[in-house]
């Protein structure tokens, strides 16, 4: 099932402890969303990627889709105050599509399998998300206090890439706009219109690179891939 994916890079590197867009640090000498972007420049399904940027990382970040021979790139859009906005924005750009990702350009490690599971899931149900079973044990609390300890076999983590089909995510993006309603991530703002949406199962290391110990979980990746493929 062919998409667009669309991918909000409007962040900053603030829980990274970092003085610039936690996207331009560098993992082995190449910046992490050059990283993501790969996973669907060598995708043949991925039809078009489309980043919400801001204004004055913008020539950068063309800089390095020219350098990485990123051709799938079809545009830019500004990206907003919240990153509901960011992606709103790239919605409003982006020619009809059968099926849209939403993306985080900080999760470089998606698997290929999990993004065609999430485009076929989509376009049979209208909506699919990326998720991994929860771990550890988790306990409900109140001021510090544990009132119960909730069923981890119902729960679990979600990530993305977050799938729908072109029309429900579009009404779902202007209604959210409309209503002056701010959501956690794109499903939930289908979610309030009553849309089924079906979890993929995913991997953990779809990680996103948040903060520093993220980066040092990353590189081990890196690593670990590249031992595979030399084997």
């Amino acid at each position: 099932m062919n998409y667009t994916v669309v991918l909000p890079a409007a962040g900053s590197g603030k829980r990274m402890k970092a003085d610039k867009n936690k996207l331009l640090l560098e993992l082995f000498g190449k910046p992490i969303f050059v990283y993501t972007l790969e996973v669907f420049q060598q995708d043949p399904s991925c039809e078009a990627i489309w980043l919400a940027v801001k204004e004055e990382e913008r020539s950068m970040i063309e800089q390095n889709v020219k350098k990485y021979g990123l051709t799938k790139v079809q545009g830019y859009a500004t990206g907003g105050a919240e990153r509901q906005d960011s992606v709103r924005a790239c919605l409003e750009s982006i020619p009809p599509c059968d099926v849209v990702l939403v993306h985080d350009a900080a999760r470089p490690f998606i698997e290929p399998l999990v993004i065609s599971r999430l485009a076929a899931e989509a376009h049979a149900m209208g909506a699919a998300i990326a998720g991994v079973p929860v771990k550890d044990t988790i306990k409900k609390a109140d001021n510090g206090i544990i009132m119960e300890t909730v069923d981890r076999d119902q729960l679990w983590m979600i990530q993305t890439p977050q799938a729908f089909t072109y029309e429900l995510i579009t009404h779902a993006a202007q209604s959210a706009f409309e209503d002056g309603f701010l959501g956690t991530d794109e499903a939930m703002l289908v979610e309030r219109l009553g849309q089924p949406v079906q979890i993929v199962e995913s991997t953990y290391e779809n990680v996103k690179m948040t903060t520093p110990d993220d980066l040092v979980y990353g590189k081990a990746i890196l690593e670990s891939r590249r031992q595979e493929d030399q084997r």
